[in-house]
């Protein structure tokens, strides 16, 4: 019996990059993302002459594309969404939900159709994790060399419901440089992020978060490894901030980042976004980065 085949990112001239998503999906499931998204490009969208965002996968409906543009562009309102995916009939059930120009579908893969343009955004939610590890580079390679100047590929994974969801902030690579007042705006960070989300009353443990983790950490999350140093730095702050639950858990679970950040890590943000579940930290984390776990 012979051994089965990896799949592959690159399938021959003629197909295109990348292997269709399984397909499920639900409401809501990417609000965690989305608002980040806002957040964190929306000066970029609105100051952008192309403000294009691309949803990469969309699956078998195409609810979540929607809710991604109703909630961009009730920020920047000349935003253009387009939902990709590789299996041509979900592109054709999809159509009815299309609001052109604003709102369109259509067939693609990690390399995007060469006549959509340079996306100031990717979304690829709950893709690569069907991937082997060793292709994610590659795909991360394919569509960060897409993304405009200053531009933003979001990848990661969340649950069913859209309560635990990690992600990855990858920024474009900086030929040509991203515009000069991007600097001034502080929102798109410079290099790439970790963001871990969670439903904070239903959480129990901050770790709870690793059966979520993007593809590329899960192997990783072992003693001895980053991934596995800020799970367990986050359950000593939470287990350590529990007489703030009497107020509330959104007050524990800022108290437990600020406790992480004052422990070295380097965090981002202020409880403006902690407050809502929310912790992101540059990743990876740099050799002057946080002390070793306490043994």
């Amino acid at each position: 019996m012979s051994k089965p085949r990896p799949p592959r990112l690159a399938a021959g001239r003629a197909r295109t990059l990348g292997l269709p998503t399984r397909g499920t999906t639900a409401p809501n499931r990417l609000r965690r993302i989305d608002r980040w998204i806002l957040d964190s490009t929306g000066p970029l969208l609105r100051g952008s002459a192309e403000p294009l965002v691309v949803d990469l996968g969309f699956g078998a409906s195409p609810v979540t594309t929607v809710e991604l543009y109703t909630r961009l562009r009730a920020r920047c309102p000349e935003v253009r969404v387009v939902g990709l995916e590789l299996d041509p009939e979900r592109v054709a059930a999809a159509l009815p939900a299309a609001r052109p120009p604003g709102l369109t579908f259509a067939r693609g893969g990690f390399g995007l159709p060469a006549e959509l343009g340079s996306p100031v955004v990717i979304r690829a939610l709950n893709v690569l994790r069907q991937y082997p590890e060793p292709a994610i580079a590659g795909a991360w390679a394919a569509m960060t060399a897409r993304l405009a100047p200053g531009g933003l590929l979001v990848e990661g994974t969340c649950d069913e419901i859209g309560r635990r969801a990690c992600w990855f902030g990858l920024p474009a690579g900086q030929q040509p440089p991203p515009p000069g007042w991007l600097a001034a705006v502080g929102r798109v960070p410079p290099r790439p992020t970790l963001t871990l989300a969670a439903h904070l009353p239903s959480l129990r443990l901050p770790s709870e978060l690793a059966e979520r983790l993007p593809k590329s950490l899960i192997a990783r999350n072992v003693p001895g490894q980053d991934i596995h140093r800020l799970l367990a730095a986050l359950d000593r702050a939470w287990l350590r901030a529990a007489g703030r639950a009497v107020f509330s858990p959104r007050q524990r679970w800022i108290a437990a980042v600020g406790e992480l950040r004052a422990g070295g890590w380097p965090v981002r943000g202020d409880p403006r976004r902690w407050r809502l579940g929310e912790v992101t930290v540059d990743w990876p984390v740099t050799a002057a980065g946080p002390p070793p776990a306490p043994r």
